[in-house]
Order: structure tokens, then C-alpha cells, then sequence
């Protein structure tokens, strides 16, 4: 077990909390990082992109001119993808860009995420997200005197409501509930802020 201290959103110390090194103490790796990125990013890509093939093109099906004769190359329809209007060749259809990946590496990845900005000290605990008044203003001005400028906050099994609104204009802000987690948005912000709440969830979660 490590220990890390507890702060406020007003800065001030909230005493220690245990971290379990098994989620927090590991070497971080690269390679399962990396793999765990690139799973993220294919499974969200929409797949969308579609051409017409010559089953769709507009068009007549007909002989544009006889077989033999004429001295030109032999066609077969006014739709072939050597016309002008026509078809489309080998081009992409809708699919799932989705990619395998073991949920035992997937788990491993959010350790290893976890672990990585628990090294570089960029790992805040928090004694929790409850505010007052949902003001951005506020919010912002508590973030400028802790330092943070692109963050990422987990929270427990919900987000507080009025801490998830003052938060939600702010650039380079985001706010998650703990099943939200992710190793892509922890990377992608240069601090990550875990509730006493989170790190509890997390640690259920990922033992």
C-alpha cells in the first residue's frame, strides 16, 4: 500500500488515503497502453462511408456500342466505372472498424494508466466534488489557484449535479462518473483527479 494525501476543492489537506499498489504501484507498459488507445479509437469511428457500386449507380444497363468492330476496348454497360457517371470500384462500404481485445488486457491497460500518472505525480486525490452553487466562475477560479488546466475528474457511482454543470464549460474540463473511466481520457489530460469515491470504485472494480 502507498499513501497519497487528501485535498479540497478549496486546497486545503483532508488527511491521507491508502492506494493499493496492485492498481497504483505497477511499471507502467507502453505497449499495453498503446494497444488499449487504438482499440478505444477504432471501436468509436462510425464506419459510415459508403460508395455506389454498379448495382446502384443510375443508369441504363444496356450495350453502349457492339462488341467488335468499332476498334474501341469492348464494353459491357454505360455504368462501368471506367464511364464518366458511373460506378466506383473496390471502394468502402459500411462496416465496424472494431477491433479484439482481451478484457484482461483492457483491465490491465486502466491499471497501467492508472499507475502512470500515479509515477509522474500527476495523480490528485480529492475529498469530493460537492459544491454549493453550480457556477462555473467559481469553479474556474478554485481550478486557476490549484493549477489544473486540462484535467480529468472521476467521481464515485455519480457525478455531483451541481459540479458536473459548473464544470461543463470549461476548456479542456472533463468530468466522469467512476464506471467511465477510461485509459484514452486519462491520457489525454495532464492531471487526473479521483473522489475518495473513485478510487474506492476503482479499486472494487479492478482487484
Amino acid at each position: 500500500m502507498m499513501q497519497t494525501n487528501v485535498i479540497t476543492l478549496e486546497n486545503k489537506a483532508a488527511g491521507t488515503l491508502d492506494l493499493a499498489d496492485e492498481i497504483f504501484g505497477l511499471d507502467p507498459r507502453a505497449d499495453i497502453l498503446h494497444r488499449m488507445v487504438q482499440y478505444q479509437l477504432a471501436k468509436r469511428r462510425a464506419g459510415t462511408h459508403k460508395v455506389k457500386n454498379v448495382s446502384e449507380v443510375a443508369g441504363s444497363g444496356a450495350k453502349p456500342f457492339r462488341q467488335k468492330g468499332t476498334g474501341r476496348a469492348r464494353q459491357g454497360q454505360r455504368r462501368a466505372h471506367i464511364r464518366y457517371g458511373g460506378a466506383t470500384m473496390h471502394g468502402p462500404t459500411p462496416r465496424s472498424h472494431a477491433i479484439g481485445l482481451n478484457k484482461k488486457v483492457r483491465k490491465l491497460a486502466l491499471k497501467n494508466a492508472l499507475s502512470a500518472r500515479q509515477k509522474e505525480g500527476k495523480l490528485i486525490v480529492l475529498d469530493s466534488t460537492d459544491l454549493g452553487d453550480a457556477k462555473t466562475r467559481n469553479l474556474a477560479g478554485r481550478f486557476a489557484e490549484l493549477g489544473w488546466t486540462s484535467v480529468l475528474i472521476i467521481d464515485g457511482q455519480a457525478v455531483n449535479e451541481n459540479f458536473a454543470q459548473a464544470a461543463r464549460n470549461l476548456p479542456r474540463v472533463d468530468v466522469l462518473p467512476q464506471q467511465g473511466a477510461n485509459v484514452y481520457d486519462i491520457l489525454r489530460h495532464e492531471t487526473l483527479v479521483l473522489t475518495k469515491a473513485a478510487v474506492e470504485g476503482l479499486e472494487a472494480r479492478l482487484k
